[in-house]
């Protein structure tokens, strides 16, 4: 067979695959489709997710069905005030019976780490999973340990306006790929989730709700390679340093978009036309990606904010007046 022709199969069973992903999630989350798709975005990209919405709109059941759709190994950390960063990475115990020090991993060690309410806790422990998402990797007295494959942090956070809550320090934000709002459903999926309940739907079980894994690691592997191959043409680079240019320049704004933002952005454009099934990128795919990728990487100024400014509606007019190319 030619190699080309393989490839291409392999590509379009990857994406047929994580399409799935979104059937499969809806047996337990009603609703949600645009955070299910960044989830997967940020799988395609080896990104970590940031979910942003009050209690109770199903963030946490959201990471247990993709990662029960997936295969893939999780665990679940609840950030609180007294949570300290050996509880997260782990640490070295002593063995009586053998008088030496062995390495407990924390849960940190798996595929997904679900981090519940991260803004709980004080900036100390939120910054022990930096190193975990940046290199892949946890140092405990000295010696580097890897983190399996593949491996995604997926946050969920209050509203900073919450009683109790720490603001996430800048640097800890931009190593999320994306920001993730999670909103109230609407009256109708509202019902449905009612109605799922009194029919006996249980969020603790998964499985018993029909939950099935539908793609695995190959999956996600064959998947990136392919998004690799997808063409970015310098058009649309120079547009995604335009748009990521103007938010340093924006009146409203005391911090823009950093390098990195600019390559998170151009990244999950990527990831984004290859789910919708194209190998080349279109200015559309950078528009859609922009909130999630840059909301979280923008700083408003207090008077801009006072007056009812928001980081979307900022990058939302930068988009309406840079240049599209075409």
């Amino acid at each position: 067979m030619d190699p080309t022709t393989d490839n291409a199969a392999s590509s379009d069973g990857a994406r047929s695959s994580l399409e799935s992903l979104r059937t499969e999630i809806s047996k337990a989350v009603v609703g949600q489709d645009p955070a299910v798709t960044g989830l997967v975005v940020a799988l395609l990209c080896r990104g970590h997710v940031l979910l942003e919405g009050v209690p109770g709109v199903a963030k946490t059941l959201l990471v247990r069905a993709l990662a029960a759709s997936l295969e893939l190994d999780t665990k679940r950390v609840q950030f609180t005030p007294d949570l300290m960063p050996s509880d997260v990475t782990g640490s070295l115990v002593y063995d009586a019976r053998s008088t030496e020090f062995s390495f407990q991993p924390g849960p940190v060690f798996t595929n997904l780490l679900l981090a519940d309410e991260i803004n709980r806790t004080p900036p100390k422990t939120q910054s022990s999973l930096l190193e975990a998402m940046e290199e892949r990797q946890v140092t405990v007295d000295g010696t580097p340990r890897p983190l399996p494959k593949p491996f995604l942090v997926a946050a969920t956070q209050n509203p900073v306006e919450y009683e109790g809550t720490y603001p996430l320090p800048e640097a800890q934000l931009d190593r999320f790929l994306l920001k993730l709002t999670v909103p109230l459903p609407s009256r109708e999926d509202e019902i449905n989730v009612l109605k799922r309940h009194a029919e006996g739907f249980n969020p603790r079980d998964l499985r018993a709700a029909g939950v099935r894994p539908v793609a695995g690691p190959a999956d996600l592997e064959a998947a990136r390679a392919a998004v690799a191959k997808t063409t970015v043409s310098p058009e649309i680079t120079a547009y995604v340093v335009d748009i990521c240019r103007a938010t340093r320049e924006s009146p409203s704004l005391t911090l823009g978009v950093s390098p990195r933002g600019a390559t998170a952005l151009l990244s999950t454009a990527r990831a984004w036309a290859w789910l919708t099934g194209r190998d080349y990128v279109i200015p559309d795919d950078v528009k859609a990606l922009a909130l999630p990728a840059l909301r979280h990487r923008v700083q408003l100024r207090p008077e801009a904010e006072m007056e009812g400014v928001t980081a979307d509606s900022v990058i939302n007019a930068i988009l309406a007046h840079v240049p599209v190319p075409r």
